[in-house]
């Protein structure tokens, strides 16, 4: 089972989903190193790649806002820094006034710095919903269009497929995701992704993969995609087989485990081998996580080391370790520092199981999502709405 990107051809329909802090350039080398390994045997490293020349994947950077790029501030020029072996060099743009989004994809495609380019409509985080952004702005359909259209005019001229990432909608009196995937196919998107939650919904209970299924049935000219409660490749399989789907998406289910995704290339080629990595071996990757962050920190080792501490408690989820040494390992500073943590630990710990799995993080609980005032009067925007268009370009994240 293979996806189709425009041009590319993705050998595993899975997807690396763009998470703020997460998916920067080291992790994405993580997980599609892991892609690549397919079948490692069971007393290897989780993550030992091979040469290959077909992308198994398409990975994903960290969310960027579309005012922040154009205007090159030095974070955005690093989020969209691709790692030297990526195949396809995926970007997530973000944005809510169609010129500002046209301009950015317009910078991407004409000075070569992505081969594909997707636009969040998925975020829930008050911060961008509450200036009318991710996943609230579907609601304001022509505005949707105008965003969708013009970024794909641009990125046509690049050949540069363009991707929707999208919520069902605010809440559950107010779904927009059946209508947007048909204006998103209509205007050229290369694919249509839905997480089955609404932003109201933010990450808790469980995804409706029943409404997959529906986009699925409703879109029928580009692949749809699914996103939602994938802890594992069999979570993977089930999603496909339940709803239809053409491929799925991953996010907080590969947290602390970029080895899933070797376990989703085993599984779409229809194997049953899966990575169990002992304690010995998740050390081994963290550590290679750490050289990986400080080489992207221009060598800061001490930024390197804090960025990477967010990674810390996933990695060692369901392993015996102690809350000293938890706590401690939240806290390295240094190479040498980690080296001597991870040295006193029971690095010949077997894998732990079910423990080691399912939910990371919090899932927060269901809210009352922010939205600009007047928002959800009207399916279409005003002009005292349009003027204030700008301040959602501010330097925002999430996912």
């Amino acid at each position: 089972m293979s996806l189709t990107l425009g041009r590319f051809t993705v050998g595993t329909p899975v997807v690396l989903a763009p998470m703020a802090g997460v998916t920067n350039a080291p992790f994405r080398q993580l997980c599609r190193e892991a892609a690549r390994a397919g079948l490692p045997e069971p007393t290897g490293s989780p993550i030992e790649p091979h040469a290959s020349d077909a992308p198994e994947g398409v990975f994903v950077s960290e969310m960027v806002t579309s005012r922040a790029l154009v205007e090159r501030t030095p974070e955005s020029m690093r989020i969209i820094t691709p790692a030297p072996d990526e195949t396809i060099r995926s970007v997530q743009l973000y944005g809510v006034d169609p010129a500002t989004v046209r301009a950015a994809v317009r910078m991407l495609v004409t000075e070569d710095r992505a081969d594909h380019i997707d636009l969040n409509f998925g975020c829930p985080v008050p911060k961008v919903t509450k200036r009318g952004g991710g996943a609230v702005l579907p609601w304001k359909r022509d505005l949707f269009a105008a965003i969708v259209r013009g970024a794909v005019e641009e990125a046509g001229r690049g050949d540069v497929p363009l991707t929707v990432k999208m919520r069902m909608g605010i809440d559950e009196t107010h779904l927009t995701y059946l209508e947007a995937g048909l204006m998103a196919q209509d205007a050229g998107a290369a694919w249509v992704a839905l997480h089955a939650r609404t932003a109201a919904e933010y990450y808790s209970g469980h995804a409706h993969w029943d409404a997959i299924a529906r986009l699925k049935e409703a879109v029928t000219d580009i692949p749809v995609l699914g996103n939602g409660d994938i802890w594992s490749a069999q979570d993977a399989l089930a999603m496909v087989a339940q709803t239809g789907c053409d491929g799925v998406v991953v996010g907080r289910g590969c947290q602390g485990r970029p080895w899933l995704f070797t376990d989703l290339v085993s599984a779409f080629a229809g194997t049953e081998r899966r990575v169990r990595p002992g304690l010995g071996a998740v050390a081994s990757v963290l550590r290679r996580h750490a050289e990986l962050m400080i080489v992207h920190a221009d060598g800061d080792e001490g930024r390197g080391l804090r960025e990477l501490r967010k990674h810390m408690a996933w990695y060692l989820k369901g392993y015996s370790v102690g809350g000293d040494a938890r706590r401690g390992l939240a806290l390295v500073d240094s190479l040498a520092d980690l080296d001597d943590k991870l040295a006193a630990l029971d690095l010949d710990q077997a894998y732990p199981g079910e423990a080691a799995e399912g939910q990371r993080g919090r899932a927060g609980t269901p809210k009352v999502p922010s939205v600009p005032y007047g928002w959800l009067d009207s399916r279409e925007i005003d002009a005292d709405l349009a003027a204030s268009l700008h301040e959602a370009e501010l330097s925002v994240s999430g996912g």
